[in-house]
């Protein structure tokens, strides 16, 4: 495989934490390559390591043992700082909750990591209505929070998720909230991007419908993959 097309690389990585006398292992050793481009779901039962992969890769917590690279960057070795950096520069994150701020509006909200950036003004606006159009709300973006449905939330969420033109879209559970429908129209959202976009993306999920529409199914079960099998999306 070409060192280029590489964006994820995790080699023999582990999690352990201690919870009073006990040694919990939550990951036991995971080798795992993500190209670019690809569309991945990470998949598993309640406490098969799923949540901690994901924390691991979004650069949220460190490994207790093994090496993750992302893209290029041997992200296990660096300091707080460092991966705050990079989380911020690589990785977009789509939560199950939305996590907007209430009293602003769409575009504030998917301004919020330019801002952050220090980006200026006229740039961050053009860029929340790039990103805002993308995911077909270019007609909402002076609306609140209140003012939309959970499927237009969770759209202006992927937006702001895509406005720092990341490496990676790291989504948790993103239709958790939803109902059926709008669960099938966020997926979409995702596809497109995928096929149109070539955005790399990769999910975390435990319901079988939602994990059906990557073109790539990981799973973890007790901390390590027991599967890894590529699908038509």
């Amino acid at each position: 495989m070409n060192e280029n097309h590489v964006l994820i690389r995790t080699v023999g990585l582990t999690r352990e934490y201690t919870m009073g006398v006990e040694v919990v292992r939550a990951l036991r050793g995971v080798d795992l390559e993500i190209r670019r481009n690809e569309y991945v779901a990470i998949m598993g039962p309640s406490g098969s390591g799923k949540s901690t992969f994901m924390n691991l890769i979004g650069c949220l917590d460190t490994p207790t043992g093994g090496q993750y690279w992302l893209n290029g960057n041997e992200v296990s070795k660096m300091s707080d700082d460092e991966l705050a950096r990079i989380r911020n520069r690589e990785i977009g994150f789509v939560f199950q909750t939305f996590n907007l701020l209430p009293r602003a509006t769409s575009a504030h909200n998917v301004e919020l990591p330019l801002i952050y950036a220090g980006v200026g003004t006229k740039e961050r606006r053009d860029r929340a209505a790039a990103a805002l159009e993308s995911v077909g709300l270019g007609d909402r973006m002076l609306h609140k929070p209140s003012e939309l449905s959970g499927g237009q939330r969770q759209r202006v969420a992927i937006a702001r998720a895509l406005v720092t033109e990341p490496s990676i879209i790291l989504a948790d559970e993103p239709t958790g909230n939803l109902d059926s429908q709008t669960s099938e129209e966020i997926m979409k959202v995702f596809a497109d991007l995928n096929d149109r976009a070539g955005q790399t993306i990769v999910m975390v999920t435990h319901e079988h419908d939602i994990a059906a529409h990557a073109k790539r199914v990981v799973t973890l079960h007790d901390g390590v993959i027991s599967s890894d099998r590529a699908q038509a999306a």
